[in-house]
């Protein structure tokens, strides 16, 4: 039986399709979800990026916050948009390394249900006290949790988050013991801070940055591959002798799986080209952060390094799963 040449047209149009889409792509607005509140660190960063994305594909980049469940909603939602390049969304450490090592069943799997597009900036950690704690260099804290375990308290943004994640893994790598204090969020947490209720707070430095340049709280130590400008006389963390807390935090773009190749490719080099611009590297500088692009492949890697990373951390602590 023939086949009707129209039908044969019409399915290889069809084929063609993605093709054509990809080669025109993006002919329309492009949304960017950011899976936490307004304000915080992963916002700043997306909000810098999308302004300069939309310069170099000639699209306005939307920012569409979802916050809620530690990053658990907004990331579940991207994951369920269609792959078409025009919904992407924030892939950060704390929704696609720890979330998904901290809930008994996460919502996404942050492997199979992204396609990686690049890194956008590592964003250091700093490890912050209150400025009535006799202690100013990591030797001296060490010494005093130490001498009393338990006696001082860290707050965390919450449960399982990645502020509490690293004072586990602080603790763990120290041989120290603290009590752990969850809040709703890092905010809350360095209000405690300083108030004196907490003695400690496992931070990134956006949103520590203007309390300790008012002197409000005393940073310790940073994550960083080398001492921030910003901060040039706190030493990083390997400087401090606990080199496995030097890793900075990684804050990446990535779309809903199945999104086509050339989409993909084509994302991955306007961020090169805005990682390139010295107004970006300005602003993203300004929060504390250093842009870091990578392939594709590359940052698909590091997810899955990372997320390899905090469940050994998850499971050595026993970490009850929520």
């Amino acid at each position: 039986m023939k086949f009707p040449i129209f039908r044969l047209a019409a399915v290889l149009s069809c084929l063609a399709l993605p093709v054509a889409a990809s080669a025109d792509y993006p002919d329309r607005p492009i949304r960017l979800v950011v899976p936490y509140a307004v304000g915080g660190t992963t916002d700043i960063i997306a909000r810098v990026m999308g302004n300069q994305l939309g310069r170099v594909l000639g699209q306005s980049v939307i920012i569409e916050n979802r916050p809620g469940a530690g990053g658990n909603i907004g990331s579940a939602y991207a994951a369920k948009q269609p792959a078409d390049g025009y919904t992407l969304v924030m892939a950060v450490e704390s929704s696609h390394a720890v979330n998904p090592n901290v809930y008994a069943k996460p919502p996404y799997d942050p492997v199979k249900d992204f396609a990686p597009i690049s890194n956008l900036a590592d964003v250091p950690n700093v490890l912050v006290v209150n400025p009535a704690l006799p202690a100013r260099d990591i030797a001296t804290f060490l010494k005093l949790l130490k001498a009393e375990p338990g006696k001082y308290a860290f707050g965390s943004s919450g449960n399982g988050g990645l502020s509490h994640m690293n004072g586990e893994l602080f603790m763990q790598t120290a041989g120290a013991s603290m009590l752990h204090v969850p809040y709703r969020g890092l905010g809350p947490a360095l209000n405690d801070l300083v108030a004196g209720q907490v003695q400690v707070v496992f931070d990134n430095i956006p949103s520590s940055y203007p309390l300790i340049q008012g002197q409000r709280i005393r940073p310790l130590a940073v994550a960083a591959k080398q001492r921030l400008k910003v901060l040039p006389d706190v030493p990083t963390y390997a400087e401090a002798g606990l080199p496995a807390m030097n890793n900075p935090s990684w804050f990446g773009l990535a779309a809903p799986a199945g999104t086509p190749a050339p989409v993909l490719d084509k994302l991955n080099e306007a961020v090169r080209q805005a990682l390139a611009d010295p107004a970006t590297i300005e602003a993203i500088e300004r929060q504390g952060a250093t842009p870091s692009p990578m392939s594709r492949q590359a940052f698909g890697a590091l997810i899955e390094q990372s997320y390899a990373h905090w469940k050994t951390v998850v499971d050595a602590i026993q970490f009850k799963k929520m």
